[in-house]
């Protein structure tokens, strides 16, 4: 049961929380539509567009990104308050615990960890899909990273195809090889002068083809010149679209299905959406670790006050910021395993945390 302290310092919590995230929604979307607006202007954007597709997107992607910021602010804002006010003081020497204290703390904290944990995996990434669709459209026309000449793939493990000349509109291949290599050994090889996309699953149809099969010193050929082949192939049209920010437009079960077929296609280039998928979760519970490093700051009265506590706060969050960026890097370009470098952050402010609460009031 929770019982009246828990409550006080609960809706305490969360209207501080809400107001921080509000006042800063309100600053980003302001600075992001001045820095826009040239473009929407300029391609006649639809304002319903601008405002239901993008900038309810928007919020909430950028929410996702800082909400465990606007944590560690929220609570050194308002715990800053109660302690200037003597009121943690108050609370201690009516004999409840700092380990009490932190209860109300930790059950505001997990309620906003599991939004976030849910968010993260589901909601943002189905936001980030209308939003990124938004900017490709209007603002980022030419984000497009896919290939269109000379396009190397791996469809299996040891299947490799080469096409001279993607055409996007039409989904039509130029110059299409498909090679399979066994041991070091080419054993099968397939060339077409068209290669059509005919639909899901899998289906494409080749012109003008020529089939090559190599068994030990033997070969067989097959001529297939003015005369067109259905088959299947482990490619499709959207494997040549790639956008920089192509893992946030997929939610958890489609992340993880992309990353185990690139993997089964021999793609070595899996490090960043794994470490999307890592992210999703670590991030979240940075909320619990920072909301205990703002409790141990803010729960003792200074001189300086709550601007001093914020401004300290502000310090802490902007190392967490930096330290997790820098450990993704590490994980993206293999220096480091991919779980350690996402989740070292928290492991290393965990301690932080456990150290301050330690040396905090009794």
């Amino acid at each position: 049961m929770l019982k009246k302290l828990d409550k006080y310092i609960i809706r305490k919590y969360l209207s501080s929380f809400f107001f921080v995230v509000l006042i800063c929604s309100l600053i980003a979307i302001s600075i992001d539509f001045s820095e826009k607006i040239d473009d929407f202007i300029e391609d006649s954007a639809p304002i319903k567009e601008i405002i239901f597709n993008y900038y309810m997107n928007f919020v909430i992607w950028i929410n996702g990104l800082l909400w465990p910021l606007f944590t560690l602010i929220a609570v050194i804002f308002f715990t800053s308050r109660l302690a200037n006010n003597s009121e943690v003081l108050s609370i201690l020497n009516a004999g409840v615990s700092f380990r009490r204290l932190c209860r109300p703390y930790l059950i505001a904290a997990s309620l906003i960890t599991g939004i976030l944990l849910i968010s993260n995996h589901f909601i943002i990434p189905y936001g980030n899909k209308v939003r990124l669709d938004f900017e490709h459209t209007y603002i980022w026309k030419h984000s497009d990273k896919g290939k269109a000449n000379d396009v190397h793939f791996f469809i299996g493990p040891d299947t490799k195809v080469y096409i001279k000349f993607w055409k996007k509109k039409s989904a039509t291949a130029q110059t299409f090889h498909l090679e399979k290599i066994v041991d070091n050994k080419l054993t099968y090889l397939m060339k077409a002068n068209k290669a059509e996309w005919k639909g899901p699953p899998n289906n494409w149809r080749l012109h003008d083809y020529q089939i090559r099969t190599f068994d030990e010193n033997n070969e067989t050929f097959v001529n297939g010149k003015g005369m067109e082949m259905d088959t299947t192939l482990n490619l499709k049209p959207e494997d040549f679209v790639r956008y920089l920010n192509h893992k946030e437009m997929m939610d958890t079960p489609e992340l993880s299905k992309f990353i185990v077929e690139e993997r089964g296609r021999g793609s070595g280039n899996t490090k960043n959406y794994e470490v999307e998928l890592h992210r999703r979760t670590a991030d979240p519970f940075s909320i619990i670790i920072l909301t205990l490093i703002g409790l141990s700051i803010a729960g003792r009265k200074v001189r300086g006050g709550i601007g001093l506590h914020i401004l300290i706060g502000l310090i802490i969050g902007g190392l967490y910021i930096f330290l997790s960026r820098f450990s993704s890097i590490f994980a993206e370009n293999n220096r480091i395993p991919t779980l350690l470098g996402v989740w070292v952050p928290n492991i290393i402010f965990g301690i932080v945390a456990i150290i301050m609460m330690f040396r905090a009031q009794k």
